[in-house]
């Protein structure tokens, strides 16, 4: 199983599916990774030598930012949009949806399982 940025991909997998597998690359990025290391995509991953391996290495290293670093980057920039109350920092704090999508209806990934509120139903008479 090959390792690439502290990730061990799948090796049953071709090459530029198991790059996905590490945080911050997805189909086009791996496909422009093996491009620029002139390795082929659809070679399956468990067939690729050490040097291969290397060459994937370097120019992830050299060209891109992944996995704790990106990571670290991306709640950096959370952060700061609620340390200076932007609307976009409200949202991410009151965990609601933040770009646009209506919350009346749907939105039920980001609010969590739907909470009956009591006292909405009409009250039936009672007999006296």
């Amino acid at each position: 199983m090959a390792r690439i940025s502290g990730v061990t991909i799948p090796s049953e997998k071709q090459v530029w599916v198991s790059l996905t597998y590490v945080f911050g690359i997805g189909p086009k990025t791996s496909m422009d990774i093996l491009k620029s290391a002139k390795i082929d995509p659809t070679v399956r991953t468990k067939d690729l030598n050490d040097d291969e391996i290397s060459k994937i290495q370097e120019v992830i290293n050299n060209n891109y930012i992944v996995e704790g670093e990106l990571q670290r980057v991306v709640s950096g920039n959370i952060k700061r949009l609620k340390d200076i109350k932007s609307y976009r920092g409200i949202r991410h704090g009151s965990n609601l949806p933040v770009r646009g999508q209506r919350t009346k209806t749907n939105a039920r990934t980001r609010r969590g399982k739907k909470v009956t509120v009591s006292g909405t139903a009409k009250k039936v008479a009672e007999k006296t």
